[in-house]
């Protein structure tokens, strides 16, 4: 069996600007949903998950001058590697160790681009942002800001992004084209972001309920979340290099990946959940797991009528009658699109670590279609009865049918 450790993790979202932050909002069962308050649009109807800190604000904590062309998307990926690189120990520059940069995102630049789309037309002034709008510049951006890659790659796949950003950071390991990689997603809220999905009629105006009956749709997010990867040879030899430096042990492994795509449908998932179910099967298979050894699922669970019942039915699919706890937590950050499989998966880790499920919020209504319930508040956001969780399964799927789904496991199953 193939497995990555993971040595460190950053997350920035509506519920925190960093792990700790965030674990507590998840045990606290405090959802970041609120009314619109950074994007400035006319759609204020639509409650949304925004990260808590202006542009100027995370420029300030980062150390970025006033004066320097940056994106909310750029700013926010900074703050979550920054916290996932001190983790691992990585904030440095290493002799003998190729580094990578793997980042999903789809909305870019985008935020700049489009509030200065006018002046474009009028003068020069803003022509430098022209530059920060397409997808790698992110990216770009945020190799920039640490200096310490050789490798850099944009992975830009809609709300599966991320998690195929992590997908193909261990494939650079396993193939010898990195020591290690910082793997994940960052996307911003913007009005050409809303305004779509608004257009296709899949965002609801209360906060989200995802595999609720009455369920009315999706609240965007936005966010960054990555996680290091790196081979156990080169775990082992960071530490003979460096042996006297502060203890470093690995938070989790990702213990099975898989990737597939239906092409079902531009935006919608099959009604049997073939793509998804795809998904589930071959990273069990990738991972030598029987579906009866996954201790919960962290489910795509957008509050979508189509998307709920496509997953929960290839849920069924894969699971049968022996459905492991599952909940969505875009109930707590709403949906961060391609920064989801990031978040997600940083997530997964803590309550991995921490061993807790996050509670699906807003539910109160079975689906009729479905034989199994979210594991909700009514659970506790610190089961009394500690779960034991050894496996976890992330679940990620986007546009087009093109579906992810990484299992991360703890440490003592690989040992």
């Amino acid at each position: 069996m193939e497995f990555f450790f993971i040595t460190g993790a950053g997350i920035i979202s509506a519920i925190g600007n960093n792990k700790q932050e965030t674990l507590s909002a998840l045990q606290e069962q405090r959802s970041g949903i609120a009314p619109l308050r950074y994007l400035n649009t006319s759609h204020t109807e639509f409650p949304v998950g925004e990260v808590k800190l202006t542009n100027e604000e995370m420029m300030q904590l980062l150390g970025i001058p006033e004066t320097e062309v940056t994106t909310r998307t750029s700013l926010m990926g900074m703050i979550a590697v920054r916290e996932a690189l001190l983790e691992a120990q990585l904030i440095a520059p290493l002799q003998n160790t190729k580094i990578a940069l793997i980042s999903g995102t789809t909305v870019g630049g985008m935020d700049k681009t489009e509030v200065y789309y006018l002046d474009f037309f009028e003068d020069n002034s803003k022509d430098a942002y022209i530059a920060t709008h397409d997808c790698g510049s992110s990216t770009e951006m945020i190799a920039d800001y640490f200096g310490i890659f050789s490798l850099v790659e944009t992975i830009s796949t809609a709300c599966s992004s991320a998690a195929n950003a992590i997908m193909l950071g261990a494939q650079l390991i396993r193939d010898g084209r990195a020591d290690v990689v910082v793997a994940g997603g960052c996307e911003s809220l913007t009005k050409f972001h809303l305004n779509g999905f608004n257009s296709l009629m899949i965002l609801d105006r209360e906060p989200c309920k995802p595999f609720d009956a009455h369920r009315a749709g999706l609240n965007l997010g936005e966010g960054a979340a990555y996680v290091v990867l790196e081979s156990e040879e080169c775990f082992s030899r960071r530490l003979r290099v460096k042996p006297a430096m502060t203890p470093l042990k690995p938070l989790a492994l990702l213990s099975g990946y898989a990737n597939t795509c239906d092409a079902f449908h531009q935006t919608a998932s099959s009604s049997n959940g073939e793509g998804a179910y795809l998904a589930m099967t071959k990273a069990l298979a990738a991972a030598n797991l029987s579906p009866e050894e996954i201790d919960y699922i962290n489910a795509h669970g957008t509050g979508t009528e189509n998307n709920d019942l496509s997953e929960g039915i290839a849920i069924q699919r894969v699971f049968g009658e022996k459905i492991p706890p599952t909940s969505s937590t875009k109930s707590f950050t709403g949906h961060t699109t391609s920064a989801a499989g990031g978040l997600e998966a940083v997530i997964s880790i803590l309550a991995l670590q921490h061993d807790f499920i996050p509670a699906n919020l807003n539910f109160s209504t079975p689906m009729p279609e479905l034989s199994f319930e979210p594991y909700t508040a009514r659970h506790g956001g610190i089961d009394p009865q500690a779960p034991n969780l050894k496996h976890v399964l992330s679940n990620s799927f986007g546009f087009g049918g093109n579906g992810t789904a990484l299992i991360f496991s703890v440490m003592n199953n690989e040992e």
